[in-house]
């Protein structure tokens, strides 16, 4: 299947550890996430899902930023 950003087929999946942190938030840990992730080898675009548990973590660190910036 071709790559949404290039049109060729050159996807490869490699496993990988993503430190997300909410941008209004630097002070605060950041939330790893495990991962597969789908690499285009010609024009570098990536793409990766987050699993459920991890999600919850960053909506909960999302909302707690939008409280302590009101």
């Amino acid at each position: 299947m071709p790559y949404k950003s290039c049109g060729l087929e050159n996807l490869h999946k490699f496993g990988g550890e993503i430190a997300i942190q909410p941008r209004k938030n630097l002070d605060k840990p950041h939330i790893y996430v495990r991962t597969e992730i789908v690499v285009c080898l010609n024009c570098s675009a990536a793409q990766f899902a987050i699993q459920e548990a991890e999600l919850r973590l960053l909506q909960k660190a999302t909302l707690l930023a939008q409280d302590e910036s009101n």
